[in-house]
């Protein structure tokens, strides 16, 4: 090569390595100017300012009269409508199901997005007292495609001594090609219209984004289960003086749960399970307060959507552990598709102090269960006693912070360990 080639070849990849400044440049910008919108959005709405010490709890807006709320849907720009998403309906399922996979939460890198199925999401949005205009959508007129959509589920949580009605808010999901559009507060300002005709006045949601104002902060931790596929995928990385054959050794786990009585979940158990799990959750500050109809709906096990076991001995239940599949797709990788990822859900130990039982055996046994399903990994927040047995069962830290917020409620912040809601 001349000498000539060899500097046409350096000034292209500087023309390049430029380009590249300039567009991540603009894409921070962006990012700047959409948070600076989205606190301008949220300084209208009845949540604590982002520097404000909460100091005692409470809601922030008396409830509305039903006399004054909207009844007419919130304005969407002309060539938009509103819709009620019927999953009940195969054929709009599989649009929500779509409109996530290729939409909603993905990594800072862009490598991995959420792939919710579609049993998973009618476990997750027809729980009991669930309502089909609370599950609102945003279709384009000219071809009814689905472009938006956003939810709300009833729930009773505990914030300290009182208990509230609410409803849980989630899968806020507007269509790559559309962010531009500000659709996202128009969404919220509508689903909470929906809420309020029901008379619910409160909600409870998580971000990975810090907005005005968290009651909590939590991390995410990660367990390798099948760590030669996670390093292959760069969903991790080896540690140094540690190969591959040293790595796989390490996260070994036995092929059997450990406990003895150890088992899966059955409906005869819901009784039990209501009544500790709910006598366990007392210990948090914040906490969801479930009814008969709540256990059997969430947790009792649906194939590849939520796993639930427990510890029988001498015919009474005593522990109870449970997680749910929530894969993630692998976003241009020549052999994986996915990453099958177990996440902790909600547990409890009435047999602590006894040989066996303690959170870190329990977890344990989750664990092993989740490997020999061919879970890749099982991922947790560090809330209620996770904290205790993250680096005893060899838990990594991960990047990602979810932030725990309320809706018209004020609210003393809680520290991880003293929060017990686990929100899909």
């Amino acid at each position: 090569m001349s000498g000539k080639d060899n500097k046409t070849e350096e000034q292209k990849k500087a023309l390049e390595q430029l380009i590249n400044q300039l567009s991540l440049k603009q894409a921070v910008q962006d990012k700047e100017k959409e948070k600076e919108e989205d606190f301008k959005f949220w300084k209208t709405q009845p949540v604590p300012a982002i520097d404000e010490e909460v100091k005692e709890d409470g809601p922030i807006e008396a409830d509305t009269p039903y006399d004054q709320i909207k009844k007419e849907p919130y304005a969407l720009p002309g060539s938009f409508t509103w819709c009620n998403v019927n999953i009940d309906d195969k054929e709009e399922l599989t649009e929500l199901y779509t409109l996530l996979t290729e939409n909603y939460v993905e990594d800072d890198d862009a490598m991995f997005r959420f792939d919710y199925s579609a049993e998973f999401l009618k476990w997750a949005l027809q729980p009991p007292g669930w309502k089909p205009q609370w599950l609102a959508g945003v279709r384009v007129k000219s071809n009814n495609k689905l472009v938006a959509f956003i939810s709300a589920i009833p729930a009773t949580l505990r914030v300290h001594e009182h208990k509230q009605l609410l409803v849980e808010i989630n899968f806020l999901c507007v269509h790559k090609k559309l962010r531009s559009k500000r659709l996202a507060p128009v969404l919220i300002k509508e689903i909470t219209r929906r809420v309020h005709l029901e008379g619910t006045f409160q909600a409870l949601y998580t971000a990975g984004v810090h907005l005005p104002k968290p009651i909590s902060v939590c991390r995410y931790y990660h367990r390798s289960l099948n760590p030669k596929k996670l390093i292959e995928t760069g969903f991790s990385h080896l540690e140094k003086n540690r190969n591959m054959a040293k790595t796989i050794k390490y996260y070994r786990l036995p092929e059997k749960p450990l406990i003895p009585g150890f088992r899966e979940m059955k409906a005869e158990d819901v009784d039990s399970v209501q009544k500790l799990l709910n006598t366990y959750l007392e210990k948090y500050q914040v906490a969801p307060v479930f009814s008969r109809e709540d256990v059997e709906h969430w947790f009792l096990p649906v194939d590849n959507v939520v796993y639930s076991y427990v510890v029988e001995n001498e015919n009474e239940i005593t522990d109870f552990v449970s997680f749910y599949n929530l894969p993630s797709s692998i976003i241009g990788h020549p052999t994986y598709k996915e990453i099958k990822a177990a996440y902790l859900f909600y547990y409890f130990q009435e047999g602590m102090g006894k040989k066996y039982s303690t959170t870190r055996a329990l977890i344990n046994d989750a664990l092993i269960v989740a490997k020999s399903k061919s879970f890749d990994v099982f991922n947790c927040l560090n809330l209620m006693d996770n904290d205790d047995i993250l680096d005893d069962l060899k838990f990594g830290k991960g990047d990602g912070l979810l932030n725990y917020y309320l809706y018209n409620y004020r609210c003393v912040e809680v520290k991880p360990r003293q929060l017990g809601v686990v929100l899909l």
